[in-house]
């Protein structure tokens, strides 16, 4: 999937965050730590650094939705992370985004944060990221 089509994606996905550009997507890729999975419709973008993975961001376009491409893309991300070494997973999700959370908790994360006023809104509301987490190494819960 290009840039210029994972920001489509993005863009018909989110409001809040904002969507991020075909350059900030293209800048994400060429950094040799992230790693994008994808499907038609649906793409999620992860890290893994040392131990750790982050689920950068996920988004399944509107015409894909209710078929399963994001729980498959993040049953996918958790094996991609723990085969790149990682033991741990985190992720931050709106808090007002119920659909997003709803999706990490039936795979398997836990809400383990708050990182207050974290999101901005297009009408410039503040609004709370969820911080979750996933423990990929049960030696580390």
């Amino acid at each position: 999937m290009s840039p210029e089509e994972l920001a489509l994606i993005h863009a018909a996905s989110f409001t809040t965050p904002r969507p991020w550009s075909a350059q900030e997507f293209a800048d994400l890729l060429d950094q040799r730590f992230n790693f994008l999975l994808d499907e038609p419709g649906a793409f999620l973008l992860g890290r893994v650094i040392a131990d750790e993975a982050e689920l950068l961001t996920l988004a399944v376009a509107p015409e894909a939705r209710r078929r399963g491409a994001g729980a498959r893309l993040v049953r996918t991300f958790l094996a991609a992370a723990q085969d790149r070494g990682a033991v741990s997973a985190f992720l931050e999700v709106a808090a007002d985004n119920e659909a997003a959370r709803a999706l990490y908790r039936q795979t398997g994360w836990r809400e383990s944060g708050l990182r207050k006023g974290y999101y901005q809104s297009p009408e410039n509301a503040r609004i709370d990221a969820v911080v979750m987490s996933y423990a990929l190494d049960p030696a580390t819960t």
